[in-house]
């Protein structure tokens, strides 16, 4: 019996929307993260990228458990002098509410050029609308 290897130019890409109302942002990204990467594939490959695209709309929409929306805080750092910069997860919301998410998962995917590549699927959306429509994403509904 020989082993399986998946080869990316033979992976079919389908399209998954995920509807952040209402939902927890690490249940979210959860499951965005294991789209990307292709864990709900019986093909997948740990070091080859099976993953399909997905769509996140109502990002603004997204809720965090316990006080994290005014106890959590994003750290970036320019390596400057003076170029330390951080926010609270309430101030992020109302900058750029995608980035929540967005981080969220990007923390979830290997750390180097498959990852990177992972997240190029990745499309997410602070309202209900979006570009996608005639890719005919499948509305991903367990979360």
């Amino acid at each position: 019996m020989k082993t399986y290897s998946a080869k990316a130019q033979d992976v079919k890409r389908r399209w998954h929307i995920i509807d952040a109302q209402n939902q927890v942002v690490g249940k979210i990204a959860t499951k965005a993260a294991n789209i990307l990467r292709g864990k709900n594939k019986a093909i997948f490959t740990p070091h080859v990228d099976t993953g399909d695209f997905v769509i996140v709309i109502n990002a603004a929409k997204s809720v965090f458990t316990g006080k994290k929306e005014t106890q959590k805080s994003y750290m970036s750092y320019s390596g400057w002098i003076g170029g330390h910069k951080s926010e609270t997860a309430e101030a992020r919301r109302v900058r750029r509410p995608e980035l929540l998410i967005t981080q969220a998962v990007k923390g979830m995917v290997p750390h180097n050029r498959l990852g990177r590549s992972m997240l190029k699927k990745l499309h997410v959306y602070a309202a209900s609308e979006h570009p996608h429509v005639a890719q005919q994403p499948i509305p991903v509904s367990d979360l």
